[in-house]
């Protein structure tokens, strides 16, 4: 695939996003929803091996039955009610659509394709799927918040949570691994979102930044692998030391920023007087650290002794000044969270009333 052709597909994918970011109106987030899934095949595919067609198929398939239920959705919501507007969702019709939503964020247990698609595709292609891919559905889900089922989407998050750290566990594939870990976090935004739709837009944004932050790692170093972890340690020994405090991060411990991601819901949560909600999370939370600190320790371990004499690992010459910022984000915003939150609900989007 040239790069013209790859301009544009990444300029479609802009644009189909900003469409659904910009529209009030069900078929005009449909139509931007359906640009954004039919420039991400070709992405997928340009790499002409059997896996990325296969997780191709997957994805489209995937997207084309979440699409179909959420136009049917909102054809039910015009002929029943006469509105098509986003804001104006009613109860009734919020319930399919928000499970439309959830299957194409890849929330449990409509998580089936996730993992699979990630493993088929490369790195870069799969930090895609995994954040700006997410955007569009994660906004329209923000939108209709206050018309959704609170039952819902306490099932959905707390099975999210669950299945993303009980499926990470015994996970080599460290694509397959971020994708339960995609899940698991999107489980901590699903269970907010009924409460505090703000808090769950800044969710969504730390990890947009923890998740890019540590695939751009991955990428700079060709890893794909758990066992490939140890070799990235004599090449660029400051950038795996700051991706392992990334992965502390990723599993919220402070003081860190991902620590607000679980302390501000669960706040939230006891707020509104559900201690034992709150409580199930904490407990849930601890199968994806459980993974996050495996990762740690194969970053913190050298490699395993050759019977012959091994090549010469050469530190890199290349000096990431972006990777440098995501870093400094991915562990310094954890004073700034007030500020944010305060920038977060001054946003357009967030006016769901």
């Amino acid at each position: 695939m040239t790069n013209p052709i790859k301009t544009f597909l990444i300029l479609t994918l802009a644009i189909g996003t900003t469409i659904t970011l910009l529209s009030y109106h069900w078929l005009l987030a449909w139509i931007g929803l359906e640009i954004n899934t039919l420039a991400m095949i070709p992405l997928m595919s340009m790499t002409h091996h059997p896996r990325a067609y296969e997780a191709a198929v997957k994805y489209f398939l995937t997207q084309m039955a979440a699409s179909a239920l959420l136009l049917f959705s909102a054809l039910a919501s015009t002929w029943l009610f006469g509105e098509w507007t986003i804001l104006t969702t009613r109860p009734l019709t919020s319930i399919p659509l928000s499970i439309a939503l959830a299957m194409k964020l890849g929330m449990a247990p409509l998580h089936f394709w996730l993992p699979e698609v990630a493993q088929g595709l490369p790195l870069i292609t799969g930090l895609i799927i995994m954040t700006w891919q997410k955007i569009a559905p994660m906004v329209l889900l923000i939108q209709i918040s206050q018309s959704t089922n609170l039952f819902l989407m306490t099932t959905l998050g707390l099975t999210s949570i669950l299945i993303g750290g009980w499926g990470g566990i015994n996970q080599t594939q460290l694509r397959k691994l971020m994708a339960f870990s995609s899940i698991s976090h999107l489980g901590w935004m699903a269970i907010i979102l009924k409460f505090s739709p703000q808090l769950t837009m800044f969710n969504f944004v730390l990890y947009i930044i923890l998740t890019s932050t540590f695939f751009i790692f991955l990428i700079t170093h060709n890893t794909t692998k758990l066992s490939q972890l140890p070799t990235t340690w004599p090449k660029t020994p400051i950038y795996a030391a700051t991706s392992a405090l990334i992965l502390l991060s990723l599993g919220g411990l402070p003081p860190l920023s991902g620590f607000a991601m679980k302390l501000m819901p669960c706040l939230e949560l006891i707020k509104q007087n559900s201690l034992i909600m709150a409580t199930l999370t904490l407990m849930f939370s601890l199968l994806p650290l459980y993974f996050y600190i495996r990762l740690l320790y194969a970053l913190a371990t050298t490699m395993s002794p050759f019977t012959s004499s091994p090549p010469t690992i050469w530190r890199s010459t290349t000096k990431p000044l972006g990777l440098t910022m995501l870093n400094m984000f991915s562990l310094l915003l954890l004073p700034a969270t007030p500020a944010i939150l305060t920038a977060i609900s001054n946003l357009p989007i967030m006016n769901t009333s």
